[in-house]
């Protein structure tokens, strides 16, 4: 079995090899980039070099990136074509919105939590603690006035999102040590994204934001305690598992999890009628796509967690009660002080108060 270094070290030198050889294959300028073509020899109406946040072999995450790219390209008969780039290739990881805005690249697929900084609202359209469900969410951004909130939010930046992919629940966190009541949060060293990270924070976490890259060595060197970052199968993928074996749930701080294709508002506007309704097709098209695989195969990895000593445990009760309490002041304060935050976040409340009419007597219990 190797060890934690080793493990490390295997992952790493895996990256950089893979890194060096897509930047090898990748074009070297807009002149390299012109001269592609479609089946019958035409050039290219769309061709977008395309930053990511998560590497394109993460399951899921990276599957739906190539889902995109793969369905674009094959129902445009190769007149629209993404070239997804891996995270830092172009930009980094963490600067996807910014290259966006400013045109340094006509495109990015971001999680849009990432930008809360600069955009606090940006986060109720990335994941709420304690909020809907996958589908609760698509409901309101089809057909609640999620999407015109959406791209009203964005304008002022000079950018136009497109619903692009959702997985459902994130796990709650890998552990080095088991969280059996609150004051076990206290102190915690923990990466956490998005506004479930300024809620722990209140519980008495130390909050840093890392990319997924840098996760497992932070972890296996001790610079953090525990990490949240995505699924079971993905977490499993970055190697969390080697060092952090509590894995808790529910993942409260994002019921669902979206993401967006984003693009440079000018070269939105400059796009034909054609071509914006192609990859927004197959942006919804994607979200159902990317919900069914995440689904689909987290079963059988926590299944096999007692093989490999992980632990897979429910948070207590108290300390999801007090998270949830902590949540809601965060959301109302955010609310406070941003008006577009305020105006999102009622439009999705008031969507969740007249769905609960139907999910609370449609759907059987969980427990049943």
């Amino acid at each position: 079995m190797l060890s934690n270094r080793s493990a490390a070290l295997a992952v790493a030198v895996s990256f950089t090899v893979g890194l060096v050889a897509s930047l090898a294959l990748r074009p070297n300028g807009p002149s390299e980039l012109s001269v592609a073509k479609t089946s019958d020899g035409t050039p290219t109406r769309v061709h977008w070099r395309v930053p990511t946040p998560s590497s394109s072999n993460l399951p899921v995450l990276g599957d739906n990136t190539k889902y995109i790219s793969g369905t674009a390209t094959q129902i445009s008969d190769g007149a629209v074509h993404l070239e997804m780039f891996e995270p830092g290739e172009l930009v980094p990881a963490l600067g996807i919105s910014d290259a966006v805005r400013d045109g340094k690249v006509p495109a990015g697929y971001n999680w849009l939590g990432y930008d809360q900084g600069k955009i606090p609202a940006a986060a109720l359209i990335a994941a709420v603690p304690f909020g809907m469900e996958p589908w609760e969410f698509s409901a309101w951004w089809f057909e609640a006035g999620g999407r015109e909130l959406g791209e009203e939010l964005y304008k002022p930046h000079n950018i136009h999102p497109i619903y692009c992919g959702m997985t459902g629940p994130e796990t709650a966190g890998w552990f080095r040590d088991p969280i059996t009541k609150l004051s076990d949060v206290e102190g915690l060293k923990i990466r956490f994204a998005g506004i479930g990270g300024r809620v722990i924070e209140r519980l008495g976490a130390s909050v840093t934001m890392l990319p997924s890259g840098e996760i497992f060595q932070a972890l296996e060197k001790g610079a953090i305690d525990a990490s949240e970052y995505s699924l079971p199968i993905v977490d499993e993928a970055l190697g969390f598992n080697r060092v952090a074996k509590y894995n808790y749930y529910p993942g409260w701080h994002q019921p669902f999890t979206a993401s967006h294709l984003i693009v440079n508002l000018d070269v939105w506007n400059s796009l034909a009628a054609m071509d914006k309704h192609l990859l927004t097709t197959t942006c919804t098209a994607a979200v159902t796509r990317n919900l069914a695989r995440a689904e689909a195969l987290q079963g059988k990895v926590i299944a096999g967690f007692p093989a490999i000593g992980v632990t897979a445990e429910r948070l207590p009760e108290p300390l999801l009660r007090e998270l949830n309490r902590v949540a809601d002041d965060v959301l109302e304060e955010e609310a406070d002080k941003n008006e577009s935050f305020a105006k999102i976040l009622a439009s999705q409340r008031t969507f969740e108060e007249s769905y609960q009419h139907w999910k609370r007597l449609a759907y059987l219990p969980r427990d049943f």
